[in-house]
């Protein structure tokens, strides 16, 4: 009868050791800033380091996480809890250890705008990477470079990734804002500020479908880019079924399709909301993850 109990006391204090551990935590760092020449000022960004950074020397495969419009480089941190979410997937083995680096966009799409005024892809692909390989201990190759966003940064991560595909091995594109024609047809003018009339300008007849806007389209991308060369990234696209911008995605799933380009397309139930990302940004992590094992 002792002996039994022991044994049962035993089970127990190791089921609450297993119940109660702990995954390592990672390192984040917020308030960090890099000057641009391209843009004339300061980048803010805030980046995840894995658990293990600060204990050796070596090399960590990168992805760069978008935020959305109205957000900035802490939306991720602080409303996605994608820090936690990063360590709970390393501990469990289920993505590689990997830095996370969050770069404020303010409201510039990602793009460089229509006169010219603000080269946001520019800074992204010349200044940024560079930057963030010469400081942190990333490999520094598209083999291990992922990108993923949300709305805006859903937007962005696409662009990137179509436009630079040389640059990012994987994309998970989150509630991306991808509009069709008919939608932009739609939007009023002034809209949002004018904020789009500055992003794309607008034609003679007043509609915003310039030829900056057809180069900067990421239907248009995907309709007339090479296969070949949408084929070189990895595409994992998820937008809820109950998101506002669900017509651009479906379309973009559809010309993907046709195109006969393999990609992964997710529609789970919930709307335009942090809980949707919240939730969902650890498939995305584990897609993405995947890409940089050979």
């Amino acid at each position: 009868m002792k002996t039994k109990l022991l044994i049962f006391s035993l089970f127990i204090s190791i089921s609450f050791t297993a119940f109660t551990q702990v995954a390592p935590m990672g390192q984040v760092l917020e308030g960090l800033s890099m000057q641009s020449p391209i843009l004339g000022h300061a980048v803010n960004y805030a980046v995840y380091l894995p658990p293990d950074y600060k204990e050796g020397t070596r090399l960590y495969p990168v992805v760069y996480l978008l935020h959305g419009y109205t957000d900035n480089e802490s939306g991720w941190i602080q409303f996605g809890e994608v820090n936690l979410t990063a360590d709970k997937a390393i501990a469990a083995r289920e993505i590689p250890p990997m830095i996370i680096v969050m770069p404020d966009a303010k409201a510039t799409w990602y793009m460089n705008n229509a006169d010219g005024s603000e080269k946001y892809e520019d800074m992204f692909i010349q200044e940024l990477i560079p930057y963030i390989d010469n400081n942190y201990r990333t490999r520094a190759s598209k083999e291990f470079r992922g990108i993923a966003g949300l709305s805006m940064g859903g937007f962005g991560s696409l662009l990137f990734s179509m436009k630079h595909p040389d640059k990012f091995v994987a994309c998970a594109a989150y509630s991306s804002a991808v509009w069709t024609d008919e939608e932009i047809k739609a939007k009023p003018s002034g809209n949002r500020d004018g904020l789009f009339e500055k992003l794309f300008g607008l034609t003679s007849d007043k509609s915003l479908l310039t030829a900056h806007y057809r180069a900067n389209s990421i239907l248009d991308l995907a309709q007339t880019l090479p296969k070949e060369q949408l084929e070189k990234v990895r595409f994992y696209i998820d937008c809820g079924d109950d998101d506002f911008l669900y017509k651009g995605n479906s379309a973009l799933h559809v010309l993907l399709r046709d195109k006969q380009i393999k990609h992964e397309y997710r529609t789970r139930d919930g709307g335009h909301s942090w809980v949707y990302w919240r939730t969902g940004i650890s498939d995305g992590l584990k897609f993405i993850g995947e890409s940089f094992h050979r």
